[in-house]
């Protein structure tokens, strides 16, 4: 067992404190929101003043934010992470950021005091330990905090600090995509007048089955819980395309699928699940149809 702080306790971060706490581990916590680390203080963690407080009395100290500048917000100046961590501890920074964000971040730590860590799943596989754990950083480190991680789901050594970061994008690459050539397939039957059951039917026998059904449900009822805000999807694919465009990559799927996610938060939908981005895609057909 170890100490260790978790900054930032959203809905993944909270959970991931929790299930540490589960472990047997002691926690220290911050959230620029205090109040959210009170369900944990209850259940025995500590509340630090700071970021840099936080670090300062744990052996690691686990990120995990909504972006980039939220990252540099509390990692970085007096008051930060890497203000407070010491000599021995190590920085895993869990957030879904840009490569430049992770590149900065490193630059300001000595060599083997990131893990780049970032996760894919949400909060039903923080909650049952079946999250992916994509980690770049030196095997030392990556063995010695191994078991910890392991807590949370599958730890995946992909390679250097650097290529935890690019793992995730290319996951989430996926995501954006799936959901996004999944709207558009159902607004075909649409356009073309093959009723909904059947659109699903096709589906079904098609390398979407597995998306589709497990769509369905919110399809046809209009409702789509938040696992995964939209307006995060829509950020997790600007990173995509803007970590592309800087090496000269073009990904025009992609693209096409953030302009729908940018599309349905500009509707209001930016709090949902990024599922919603569905009904946004009907919507948009019928709307069209009644012109």
């Amino acid at each position: 067992m170890a100490t260790i702080g978790v900054v930032g306790l959203g809905a993944m971060g909270s959970r991931i404190a929790g299930r540490l706490a589960d472990a047997g581990n002691e926690l220290v916590v911050w959230n620029r929101d205090a109040s959210k680390a009170e369900p944990l203080v209850e259940r025995g963690a500590v509340a630090a003043e700071s970021p840099a407080e936080a670090a300062r009395r744990t052996e690691a100290v686990i990120v995990m934010v909504a972006d980039p500048a939220a990252l540099a917000e509390v990692t970085e100046g007096a008051e930060g992470v890497v203000a407070g961590l010491g000599r021995h501890a190590t920085l895993i920074q869990m957030s879904t950021v840009s490569a430049e964000a992770t590149e900065r971040l490193a630059a300001q730590l000595p060599a083997g005091a990131l893990l780049d860590s970032p996760v894919l799943g949400s909060v039903s596989e923080v909650e049952g330990g079946t999250l992916k754990v994509f980690v770049g950083g030196e095997p030392a480190a990556v063995e010695r905090w191994s078991p910890v991680l392991s807590t949370l789901g599958t730890v995946l050594h992909v390679g250097p600090v650097g290529a935890g970061t690019a793992a995730k994008l290319v996951a989430n690459t996926t995501l954006v995509g799936i959901v996004g050539v999944l709207g558009e397939a159902l607004a075909v039957g649409e356009i073309l007048g093959l009723p909904r059951d059947q659109t699903f039917e096709v589906l079904g026998v098609t390398a979407l089955a597995d998306q589709a059904d497990r769509r369905r449900p919110a399809v046809e009822s209009g409702e789509y819980p938040q696992r995964f805000a939209l307006r995060l999807a829509r950020k997790d694919a600007d990173l995509i395309l803007e970590a592309a465009a800087e090496k000269g990559g073009e990904l025009r799927v992609i693209e096409a699928a953030r302009d729908w996610l940018a599309d349905a938060e500009v509707a209001g939908l930016g709090e949902a699940d990024y599922s919603a981005v569905l009904g946004r895609i009907l919507s948009s057909q019928e709307a069209s149809s009644d012109k």
